[in-house]
């Protein structure tokens, strides 16, 4: 039996990282931070909290880590843990890359010293692309991150493929683009937006509040980019690899989209900050632009190419945009209804 330490498993990645790995017959180790509060939520959504081996540690403090891997032997490492709001890093870039940056060499370090057949992986960004240079962004792409957490993911990218080149270890980064769920974080725009919209579908609010509307991404389902994840270290070597749908839409569409499955026809009124959305059916203004939602600094249109996962890996994404939207959303207003 393979044994997988994945930090940050409280996270979405984590979790379904930890039952995709679960029904491959591995143990799985999961790194959590400790906390006040019980955060093992979407562990239990999944129904496998019982069924993983929790540590509690801190990407920080390199001798808690260390800790467990002399505890466990340690075959495959997923580095998922993060400050992952990019909104905060702003107002916490120190924290943020203490976390982010130094806390991936601070495992690397420990792999190089305790044993290099550990197959390890860092989970990077799409937003290290930042204001893009290319239209479709691959593993060729220049990086020009614009972010405190793109720049500390940016760390993390190069400082992976340093240790993999100096040490030959197994060492490799997924350069994943923004993918979503139902246990997606609420400070996270389209959770916000399907949380928000089911709450006011129940009568339990009346406004939605977002920042830039016009930002496209390319939005998949973090159930399927797990799989994509995990084929990386079974490769013979180890390589860097851009997971994504290849489709991008704008938040406005995503809106737009999750209203129709929330009973809601929203059409959209104004310019700037002054454009609001009306729910055709209610006649009311449910969603409005609020300035303080923008960040210092933004990015307008993402929208990867994974050529190279699909014939390497043989991945692809099986959820499109439609399916991941209605499972939000049905998912959502279940909780408030």
């Amino acid at each position: 039996m393979k044994i997988a330490l994945i930090t940050g498993i409280a996270g979405q990645d984590g979790a379904y990282l930890a039952k995709f790995l679960l029904k491959k017959n591995y143990k799985v180790v999961g790194l959590d931070r400790r906390s006040s509060r019980d955060d093992k939520w979407r562990l239990e959504y999944l129904d496998i909290r019982n069924q993983v081996n929790i540590e509690y540690a801190d990407l920080v403090e390199i001798n808690s880590i260390y800790r467990i891997f002399k505890k466990y032997k340690i075959n495959e490492v997923y580095n998922l843990g993060a400050q992952s709001d990019v909104a905060s890093s702003f107002t916490t870039p120190i924290t943020t890359s203490d976390i982010n940056a130094l806390g991936t060499i601070r495992i690397l370090e420990i792999i190089k010293d305790l044993d290099k057949n550990i197959k390890f992986y860092q989970a990077s960004s799409s937003e290290m692309y930042g204001r893009v240079l290319q239209k479709k962004q691959n593993e060729k792409t220049p990086f020009n991150p614009i972010s405190p957490y793109a720049i500390s993911k940016l760390f993390s990218y190069y400082i992976t493929k340093n240790y993999r080149e100096s040490y030959n270890m197994f060492a490799c980064n997924g350069i994943l683009f923004n993918h979503e769920s139902p246990i997606r974080g609420e400070e996270f725009v389209t959770r916000k937006i399907t949380t928000t919209l089911a709450k006011i579908a129940v009568g339990k609010s009346e406004c939605l509040y977002l920042g830039n509307i016009y930002s496209k991404r390319d939005w998949g389902y973090a159930g399927d980019y797990v799989e994509a994840i995990w084929k990386m270290l079974q490769q013979k070597k180890p390589l860097d690899y851009v997971i994504s749908t290849g489709k991008t839409y704008s938040v406005k569409e995503f809106v737009t989209l999750a209203g129709s499955f929330l009973g809601m026809k929203i059409s959209w009124k104004g310019k700037g900050h002054r454009e609001v959305g009306i729910d055709k059916k209610s006649n009311r203004v449910i969603i409005r632009i609020d300035k303080k939602f923008y960040r210092p600094a933004d990015i307008s249109y993402l929208i990867g190419d994974s050529k190279k996962a699909k014939k390497d890996l043989k991945w692809k994404p099986k959820t499109n945009l439609n399916n991941l939207v209605k499972m939000m959303c049905e998912a959502d207003l279940k909780k408030y209804r």
